[in-house]
């Protein structure tokens, strides 16, 4: 770094002597803010202090993610190369925990499909959370090998690559990032990286676009990797216009280029970004009709139909006991997929069949696509809403029957059941917070 950066090494060492910045991307189908914005994002907001986000109700509703600002960028690059109002498939790749999916569902037209991957099955799980915590039904997360998307040749119009690094960025604020850093573990990242382009290369369409990003500033694992794989592949490199006062550093290297944010010179942490349209001749798979997803009864699906909006925009499929919704125009894709990846979460659930009694699913009270006041909904302080997040017991107007839903500034949080006598809080166990009072 001091090789790289020379005159400005000072400058970079003493960024790391401050706190890192905090910022959040508001969802703008639940949310609006008044905060100071990073300049290169239009849900992108930066906050004085560091609160205790755990403890916040708005950001278990989905109102917000909490996601580093120099990563918001991508906003930037797909603005500049993708017409987002056409219908896309998009594949997040490397995506736990959700930032960089979130953020595409906020951007993409509701007719288009984001394939949202992640290999680790314990982060894969964290992703499916976050992705019910936004709200959009045009999405279905896998659990796969980035080389089992060989299987969707050319079916893709973009694919983002947030390839796992060293996480060179990442210092000032994970120290742990510092003692996992080596010059063989650099070289370890390297290698994957060059692997999972290979793995996955297949799979986006003629003239398509990558997306290659990193948290890391190292070339090895950056511009030089993009160099070689351009020398091997046909590619064309993507400029992206930004504003001087932005600071942001574009880095040529050979026939690549890229963008690298660096803490002394930008309100975030270290970044790497660079977007290429592939220009070899892809013949695209054919979308065969696949095992039928099973549908619920027409009693079912009557029931279901006033807790919608524009229910005709959906379908409703019945996976056992659970129904899911999916776009209408979707949903053939949607199974197709189904069968030929390992999809742990699509769609949205909407609620479990016991009998004949329907069960709202507490994916459904944070979609977007819910007709909240089809509910009783019960209004919360911030006190009652904490304890409801922790699946505390609750007492509710006792002339209430049935379920309903609770909100904290009309948000929904979940679900209560109202028998009489007393309210069952219906918020997930797996989900409940554990912290009880603020730090």
């Amino acid at each position: 770094m001091t090789n790289s950066l020379g005159k400005y090494w000072d400058q970079f060492a003493q960024a790391h002597q401050q706190p890192a910045p905090v910022s959040i991307r508001i969802n703008p189908a639940k949310y609006k803010a008044d905060l100071p914005r990073v300049p290169w994002s239009d849900y992108g907001f930066y906050l004085n202090e560091r609160p205790v986000f755990t403890l916040d109700p708005l950001f278990h509703a989905g109102a917000y993610y909490v996601q580093e600002a120099s990563s918001l960028f991508l906003e930037q690059v797909l603005k500049q190369t993708a017409d987002l109002t056409q219908p896309l498939r998009v594949l997040d790749l490397c995506a736990a925990p959700g930032g960089k999916s979130t953020h595409l569902l906020s951007l993409l037209s509701p007719d288009s499909l984001l394939i949202s991957n992640e290999v680790i099955r314990p982060r894969a799980q964290i992703l499916w959370e976050n992705i019910q915590k936004w709200g959009h039904t045009n999405v279905v997360v896998t659990n796969s090998d980035p080389s089992a998307f060989q299987k969707l040749k050319g079916y893709f119009d973009i694919i983002l690559v947030d390839a796992p690094c060293s996480g060179e960025g990442l210092f000032r604020k994970d120290p742990e990032a510092q003692t996992e850093w080596s010059e063989e573990n650099v070289m370890l990242c390297s290698q994957r990286q060059r692997r999972i382009l290979n793995d996955v290369w297949p799979a986006l369409k003629q003239n398509g676009l990558l997306i290659y990003s990193t948290c890391t500033y190292n070339r090895f694992e950056n511009e030089e990797n993009l160099s070689t794989w351009a020398k091997e592949h046909a590619v064309e490199f993507v400029s992206i216009q930004q504003p001087e006062a932005w600071n942001i550093e574009t880095i040529s290297f050979g026939p690549s280029v890229g963008y690298r944010f660096y803490p002394h010179r930008v309100q975030g942490e270290g970044f790497f970004i660079s977007a290429f349209i592939k220009k070899e001749n892809t013949d695209g798979v054919r979308i065969k009709p696949g095992a039928r997803l099973n549908t619920p009864t027409t009693n079912v699906i009557d029931r279901i139909k006033p807790w919608t909006k524009e229910p005709d925009r959906f379908r409703w499929v019945q996976q056992d006991d659970l129904i899911l919704q999916i776009p209408d125009l979707l949903l053939s894709e949607v199974a197709w997929i189904s069968n030929l990846l390992y999809p742990i979460g699509k769609g949205t659930a909407v609620a479990e069949v016991k009998h004949d009694k329907l069960i709202p699913a507490h994916a459904f009270a944070l979609s977007n696509a819910i007709q909240s006041d089809f509910f009783q909904i019960t209004d919360l302080s911030e006190a009652d809403a904490i304890a409801y997040l922790r699946k505390d017991t609750q007492f509710f107007d006792s002339t209430q029957k049935g379920f309903g839903l609770v909100q904290y500034h009309n948000l929904n949080l979940g679900w209560v059941n109202h028998l009489g006598n007393r309210t069952n809080n219906l918020y997930p166990s797996n989900w409940r917070i554990r912290m009880t009072t603020h730090r």
